[in-house]
């Protein structure tokens, strides 16, 4: 299953595309400095996206996770270990996001 860009990253590509084309180049820089596997990095961000609410780029790099390889289970703890770091009530919250994204691919 491929994930789609949410509607409002479109809004933002084509009204700024240079803005959003800068943007990609940097992720994709990023990615291929490094030698995390791109399941790896997706959890990571994954964890860095609970830890600032942004229940959009949770659910987008839970897809991509999933889709990268990583199992449930895994996207799952890789926002629980996190709990002592940003609080139950965001993990919760975070696992809330990733379910919904879960079961949409069930």
């Amino acid at each position: 299953m491929t994930q789609q860009p949410a509607g409002l990253y479109l809004k933002l590509k084509e009204r700024h595309g240079d803005l959003i084309a800068a943007v990609e180049a940097l992720s994709k820089a990023a990615r291929s400095s490094g030698p995390l596997d791109e399941k790896t990095g997706h959890l990571i961000q994954l964890g860095a996206a609970a830890a600032i609410h942004s229940r959009g780029s949770v659910c987008s790099h839970a897809a991509r996770a999933l889709s990268a390889g990583a199992t449930p289970d895994e996207v799952h703890h890789a926002i629980i270990v996190l709990t002592s770091t940003i609080g139950f009530p965001t993990v919760a919250a975070a696992l809330s996001w990733v379910d919904e994204v879960i079961e949409k691919r069930a």
